[in-house]
C-alpha cells in the first residue's frame, strides 16, 4: 500500500457502498488521504440491514461473467485495473453458471476489512446533511441517498431530481424448498446445474399471474409517481402487461427440461444461489412491491414451495439519480460546484458494476487531482469509456439510469467488419455460428457480423484499448492490491 504523499489534497468520499468504497480505496492505493464518511450504524436506509460497507441489497448477482456481455467485458477491465470490489467478488464468488454472484455477507465483510485496514483512510460514522465544505469530494451515497443530502444537493443542480423505483426479489431458506419437485439445472447445460427451477404447467402459470394481478402492493405516496427502471419491474407490474410477458421473460422455460416429465414446462420460476453454504436462495426475475402476507400466499402457491420459509421478502425503494448529461463533465464532476464529484447509481447508471466502476473512475480521476497530475479518461472504446459516452451524450429530456451494453460502444471500423466477414465465410459448415453466418452473407441481404462475432471483437478492441490506460493510472508501488 502506498504511503500517504505529502502536500496532497485530502478527499472526502460520502458513502460506503460498492462506488463510494472503491472510490476510497483507489484514492488510499495512491497515496491520497481520504476521509469516509458512512452514516451506518447512526442510521440505515430502508433497504439495508448490515452494519458492513458494499451491503448488497437487490441481488447477490453481478450478472454475466463472460465477454459475450458487455457487463462480463466491464468486470474484467475492473480486474485489469486493480479493482477492490471485483478482487473480492471473485474470492467468495458462489455457484452462478456463467454468471459471477458472491456470498453478499463475505463480500460486504471483505470490503469492510480491506477499507478499515487502509492506512490511508479515515473513517467517520457519521451522517452527511449538506455537501461537505471540502476542495475536493465524491459523493457515492447511492440510490438512498438521505434526505437531507439530497434536498442539498438538488439545491446546488438548481433543478428537480429524477427517480424511479427499484424492486427486491425474496429470498428463501433451502431446507423448505421441495426439491423432488424443483430441479436443479442450467440452461442448456448438462449436468447438475446451479439453479433450482420451479416447473409450471400452463394451468399453474395462469393461476399464478391471476393471483399476482389480484394481489395487494404496497401503496406509493400520492406525489410521488411510479417510475420503475426497465431492467427491474416488479413482476406484479410486467404481469400487468400481458398475460404472457413473464412466461417470455424471467420466466421463460428455454433450455430446461422437467425431470419428472421429460418435457419442457409452461414456465419457470428460477431460484439463484445466495450464498456458499447454499442455504439462501433468491427467486430470479420475483423484485416485488405486493404486501408480505401477499407475498406468502402466492409464492407458497408455487409447485414444490408449499413450505417455503422466508430470510426476506421482497420490497420497494426510492432510487435517486441525476440528469448526468446536463449536470455532470466527463469527469463526473458537478458543472455546477467545482470540486464536488458524483460515483455510482446517482450519476445515472444501473447496476452493482456499473456503479463500482464509477466509483473507480472517480476515484481515479480525483486522486489525480489531489496530486496535482494530468489525468486523461478510459478509451472510448472500454466499457468504462463508454459508460461516460453515455452519461456525456445520452438524450437529456429523456435520460434515465443505463447498464452497459454493448449498443453503447463506438461502431466498429467497416474495414474491420469486412476483414471479420471475409474470415467467417471460410468457417467449415459444421462450425458454430456458420448458420449465423449464410443468413448475415446470404445474396440480396444486408452484410453484417453476428452478434456473438461483434461482440468478440468489441471485446478484444476494448481490452487492447485498455493497457495504454491502465498504464498510465497504476497505483505508484504497482498493481491496487
Amino acid at each position: 500500500m502506498a504511503n500517504a504523499v505529502e502536500g496532497a489534497v485530502e478527499v472526502v468520499v460520502v458513502g460506503a457502498g460498492l462506488a463510494g468504497s472503491e472510490a476510497a480505496w483507489q484514492l488510499a492505493e495512491r497515496g491520497v488521504r481520504v476521509v469516509l464518511y458512512e452514516m451506518k450504524p447512526e442510521r440505515r436506509s430502508p433497504a439495508h440491514a448490515s452494519n458492513d460497507f458494499a451491503e448488497l441489497v437487490c441481488s447477490n448477482s453481478l450478472r454475466a461473467d463472460t465477454l459475450g456481455n458487455a457487463v462480463g467485458l466491464l468486470k474484467e477491465e475492473m480486474r485489469q485495473l486493480g479493482s477492490l470490489v471485483l478482487r473480492v467478488a471473485d474470492e467468495t464468488a458462489v455457484p452462478a453458471g456463467k454468471a459471477l454472484a458472491v456470498d453478499r455477507n463475505d463480500f460486504a465483510k471483505g470490503i469492510t476489512t480491506a477499507i478499515e485496514s487502509h492506512p490511508n483512510i479515515e473513517i467517520r460514522h457519521e451522517r452527511v446533511p449538506r455537501i461537505p465544505d471540502a476542495e475536493l469530494v465524491i459523493l457515492a451515497t447511492g440510490p438512498l441517498t438521505d434526505p437531507d443530502l439530497a434536498q442539498d444537493l438538488a439545491k446546488t443542480l438548481g433543478d428537480e431530481y429524477l427517480y424511479f423505483y427499484d424492486a427486491i426479489s425474496p429470498t428463501l431458506y433451502a431446507d423448505s424448498i421441495d426439491e423432488s419437485i424443483v430441479f436443479r439445472a442450467s440452461r442448456y447445460d448438462d449436468g447438475v446445474g446451479d439453479y433450482l427451477n420451479v416447473p409450471l404447467s400452463r394451468d399453474e402459470y395462469g393461476e399464478f399471474v391471476d393471483a399476482l394481478l389480484g394481489a395487494e402492493t404496497v401503496p406509493l405516496h400520492e406525489f410521488e409517481a411510479a417510475l420503475y427502471f426497465e431492467g427491474c419491474l416488479p413482476i406484479e407490474e410486467m404481469a400487468r402487461r400481458g398475460r404472457d410477458t413473464l412466461a417470455f421473460g424471467p420466466m421463460k422455460p428455454v433450455g430446461l427440461i422437467d425431470p419428472r416429465t421429460g418435457r419442457r414446462p409452461h414456465a419457470v420460476v428460477q431460484l439463484r444461489q445466495e450464498d456458499k453454504t447454499g442455504t439462501l436462495w433468491n427467486l430470479v426475475g420475483c423484485q416485488t412491491k405486493l404486501r408480505v402476507g401477499e407475498q406468502k400466499r402466492i409464492f407458497r402457491a408455487l409447485p414444490g414451495l408449499g413450505g417455503a420459509v422466508f430470510a426476506r421478502f421482497g420490497s420497494i425503494h426510492r432510487n435517486t439519480y441525476v440528469n448526468a448529461p446536463v449536470q455532470l463533465d466527463q469527469g463526473l464532476q458537478l458543472k455546477s460546484r467545482t470540486g464536488v464529484h458524483l460515483a455510482g447509481q446517482m450519476a445515472g447508471v444501473e447496476g452493482y458494476v456499473e456503479s463500482a466502476a464509477l466509483g473507480y473512475l472517480a476515484g481515479v480521476g480525483v486522486a489525480h487531482k489531489a496530486l496535482g497530475l494530468e489525468y486523461e479518461g478510459p478509451p472510448a472504446e472500454t466499457a468504462h469509456g463508454a459508460l461516460l459516452r453515455h452519461l456525456q451524450n445520452a438524450d437529456a429530456k429523456h435520460f434515465q439510469p443505463m447498464n452497459v451494453n454493448y449498443g453503447l460502444f463506438p461502431p466498429l471500423d467497416p474495414a474491420v467488419v469486412k476483414g471479420a466477414l471475409a474470415g467467417l465465410r471460410e468457417q467449415p459448415e459444421g462450425d458454430p455460428g456458420s448458420t449465423d453466418l449464410r443468413r448475415a452473407t446470404r445474396p440480396g441481404r444486408r452484410r453484417k457480423l453476428p452478434k456473438r462475432e461483434k461482440n468478440e471483437i468489441l471485446a478484444a478492441r476494448a481490452l487492447d484499448a485498455l493497457g495504454a490506460y491502465r498504464d498510465r493510472v497504476r497505483p505508484p508501488h504497482g498493481e491496487a492490491e
